[in-house]
């Protein structure tokens, strides 16, 4: 029997997917596998009974992913299982912003306990007065789940799209409306944007990205939607372009205390709401679920975010499953006591290694080899 951690409250929807072979347990030291949304993990000590961690969602900075890799625990994540649910709320807020809606929504609940509150309401209106969003030019940062279906909603709205990836793929790409137009520096898309969404992961290359450099070759009384990570966005840059009149409004679904502290009308912060609808909420559980299973029984790796993508179908009878790193001999040494397919591939300094063998075949040995298992 294999046991399953939890570090959060996960969907039914997904935990259901746990077959008669899985059972979930309280101690997560017991864990042979952990599903998990947004829960730290970096001060965990990791269990040498833990094989995989399934994030519910796509963020995994939450995960000490490459101490993960040194162990031979392989870290998953649910691309794509949300980018709905945070599309929307991206739309949501962009129009939010653009109609003045919490503003006036904030204001509307003063009003409370006085008489003749309509004519009130109509005297003071004005003062909430915004824009619409069609015709005007909407940024997209990152093409990927997310970022793409937010650019093909805006296009499908009527806004002229502007979108920049670093590393665009070809699914990307075609999954784009032909009206988006895609560039290949952001110094093409900042000048020309009345509102900017950023959609790429917190990573090194990535912190602080929008920077003072960046928001002043934006265009004057951008603004700026981050429902990504607080990370990508230097605070105190941000804080003086919102002092200039630079960015007329910064809406975020991620804060920290300098963000939220500053208390300026001109940010809205959302308490990470993107993904936190029903749906996206089953459909991140049940890709997570489904992920860790189908490693812990079979050994394939599917959107894996620190070791590389394989797969050998269903076992019909025992499997060899091997975690190298810097191992050049890794895939010799399976192959020589595999009695059926090999399947292997390597990703940086890692290999991972699946082989159908006999019942009984002793796990093979090497100085390069983290993890060996025999299913």
């Amino acid at each position: 029997m294999y046991k399953i951690g939890t570090l959060n409250k996960i969907s039914p929807v997904g935990l259901n997917r746990l077959t008669a072979d899985f059972e979930i347990v309280e101690d997560i030291n017991e864990a042979n596998g952990i599903i998990l949304r947004s829960a730290d993990m970096h001060e965990m000590e990791l269990s040498d009974n833990l094989l995989a961690i399934g994030r519910a969602g796509a963020g995994t900075n939450n995960i000490p992913v490459e101490k993960c890799a040194e162990q031979g625990i392989v870290v998953f994540n649910a691309p794509g299982a949300n980018a709905n649910a945070v599309k929307e709320m991206v739309l949501a807020a962009m129009i939010n912003s653009a109609r003045n809606v919490v503003e006036g929504a904030a204001w509307a609940k003063t009003l409370i306990g006085n008489e003749g509150v309509g004519k009130m309401v109509e005297k003071g209106k004005g003062q909430f007065a915004g824009t619409e969003i069609m015709g005007k030019t909407l940024g997209v940062i990152g093409l990927g789940a997310i970022g793409a279906k937010v650019a093909n909603a805006a296009a499908a709205l009527g806004m002229d799209v502007i979108g920049y990836d670093a590393f665009l793929t070809t699914k990307a790409a075609l999954s784009l409306d032909p009206a988006v137009k895609v560039v290949d520096d952001l110094g093409k898309l900042y000048p020309e944007c009345d509102y900017i969404s950023i959609h790429v992961p917190a990573n090194a290359a990535t912190a602080k990205m929008i920077n003072a450099e960046a928001l002043a070759q934006m265009k004057d009384g951008v603004v700026f939607l981050n429902f990504s990570r607080d990370k990508l966005i230097d605070d105190d840059a941000l804080l003086a372009a919102i002092d200039a009149g630079k960015v007329k409004k910064y809406v975020t679904d991620f804060t920290d205390d300098a963000i939220l502290n500053a208390d300026k009308p001109q940010i809205t912060v959302y308490p990470h709401l993107g993904a936190s609808s029903a749906e996206a909420e089953d459909n991140c559980a049940v890709m997570a679920v489904n992920q860790v299973m189908d490693y812990i029984e079979n050994g394939n790796i599917v959107n894996s975010v620190n070791l590389p993508a394989v797969s050998l179908g269903a076992k019909n009878g025992a499997r060899m499953v091997v975690i190298a790193k810097n191992d050049a001999d890794a895939l010799t040494k399976v192959s020589a006591v595999a009695t059926g397919a090999v399947a292997s591939n390597t990703r940086g300094d890692y290999t991972v290694v699946l082989a159908d063998v006999a019942e009984g075949t002793a796990p093979v040995e090497g100085e390069g080899i983290i993890r060996v298992r025999v299913i």
